[in-house]
């Protein structure tokens, strides 16, 4: 049986989905995407941004003009937020299953093996007929992924913050954390596997907590057993950076790439968002991570175009992001979710004003990037190859970068495989990614 996926949003989601898919192969199962015929959809939701969400109605329409009799399943923060809705428009051809129900979807594959299902929808009423749940929110592992190079270990779940614009703490629910033993467990099953790189994910990995452990403690108990896999930290909440956390991500197996969720260099603005830092706690915690890692690369998310925003914030925001000299910015205009504080906000900025305040920001990202992959040239790299293109291979740095190489130095065969190791050093740069020859292989 071959089972469908297709996956929006954030990093979280894709580790469900590779667990799910685990489970798939696991009971004997094929997993691949939407594109090709399958037996069962899944579908894996997003709800920070509307445009999200439309996406998400696009690719379920499309899969339903090919799916036959196959039955279809989402999942998701959307789903869980905007079940009725998804229900309504799609019709009864369409399970909608909230975050409450997802660790169900576990136990799928193996019941579908056992020869006693039915064909089409009715497969799924006798499975949810007959099985109870499974897991939780930490029932997501995958011991091999199926759709990434590198391993995703779920530590964390759920935000106690309430932040204006954000919906997902709605979804997901208060913070909950995987058991420090039960972590380290999984992070040795993955270096056992042969993974190169473990990606540390949750809502909010600041709020991690596991008794006396909180995750500076988390990140240097993995760091002490990371032997053959390097660590990268999903994102980092700016109040949280402390001097002891910047040492521990220090560690040379911890990743330097750093991904700030900053939004806004206004401190009236970061008040009316929710959020729990100032501009100048935001200046500290680079510096400290800049001074225990230098070279390292630091991005942020930025919202344009926040409810009262004015032009004097915008440049404040754009100001702090060149006194940083931050490497990557992921810049979105303000979308408005329901239920969070924001939605009712008055003062809305236009939308076309904040597409323009997007645009500069991006352009400022793009300078950052350009000045950023500069300083590699002529330098080394660890790079794990994620996949062969034409004459070489891609991969991806320790910190954040693409690069790309011939086949071997002279461009004759080399024998690089898909998940493999190397150090690379940096000969140049090209429109996106960085130029690399191969001078050893990893361990």
């Amino acid at each position: 049986m071959r089972a469908g996926f297709y996956t929006l949003g954030c990093k979280l989601n894709q580790s469900e989905t590779e667990a799910l898919a685990d489970a798939f192969r696991r009971a004997g199962h094929t997993a691949a995407g939407v594109d090709e015929p399958a037996d069962v959809y899944i579908l894996n939701t997003c709800t920070v941004t509307s445009k999200s969400e439309q996406k998400a109605r696009r690719v379920l329409r499309k899969i339903l003009t090919g799916r036959g009799e196959s039955p279809v399943i989402v999942t998701g923060c959307y789903a869980q937020l905007e079940k009725a809705r998804l229900e309504e428009e799609f019709g009864p051809g369409v399970l909608v299953l909230g975050l409450d129900q997802k660790a169900r979807l576990l136990d799928l594959p193996s019941f579908l093996s056992d020869g006693t299902a039915l064909p089409g929808a009715r497969i799924l009423d006798d499975f949810f007929a007959q099985n109870g749940a499974a897991g939780g929110a930490f029932g997501f592992s995958a011991a091999r992924c199926s759709f990434h190079t590198r391993a995703f270990l779920k530590i964390q779940d759920g935000c106690d913050n309430r932040c204006a614009y954000c919906r997902v703490c709605l979804a997901r629910g208060p913070s909950v954390s995987l058991e420090a033993e039960e972590a380290l467990r999984r992070f040795r099953a993955l270096q056992a596997e042969g993974y190169r790189e473990v990606v540390l994910t949750g809502v909010n990995l600041m709020s991690y907590a596991s008794g006396s452990t909180d995750f500076c403690g988390l990140l240097e108990k993995l760091a002490a057993r990371a032997a053959s896999a390097r660590i990268r930290i999903s994102s980092l909440e700016p109040e949280g950076i402390t001097k002891s956390l910047a040492r521990a991500a220090a560690h040379p197996r911890v990743c330097p790439h750093f991904h700030l969720p900053l939004q806004s260099g206004s401190d009236s603005v970061l008040r009316a968002m929710g959020r729990r830092y100032t501009r100048a706690m935001v200046t500290r915690a680079v510096d400290l991570l800049r001074a225990e890692r230098g070279g390292a690369f630091i991005a942020a998310d930025i919202i344009c175009g926040f409810p009262g925003e004015t032009e004097e914030d915008h440049a404040q925001t754009e100001t702090l992001v060149r006194e940083l000299s931050l490497a990557s910015l992921h810049v979105f205009p303000f979308s408005p979710r329901p239920g969070t504080a924001a939605w009712n906000m008055k003062n809305r900025v236009p939308e076309r004003t904040a597409r323009r305040r997007a645009a500069s920001l991006r352009a400022l990202a793009a300078e950052g990037r350009a000045r950023y992959a500069e300083s590699l040239t002529g330098g080394s790299l660890e790079v794990i190859v994620e996949k062969r293109i034409p004459g070489g291979w891609e991969g991806l740095s320790e910190n954040y970068m693409t690069v790309r190489g011939a086949s071997a130095p002279g461009g004759g065969p080399s024998g690089v495989a898909v998940g493999a190791l190397l150090t690379v050093k940096i000969s140049g740069a090209g429109d996106g990614f960085l130029l690399g020859e191969i001078s050893e292989r990893g361990y």
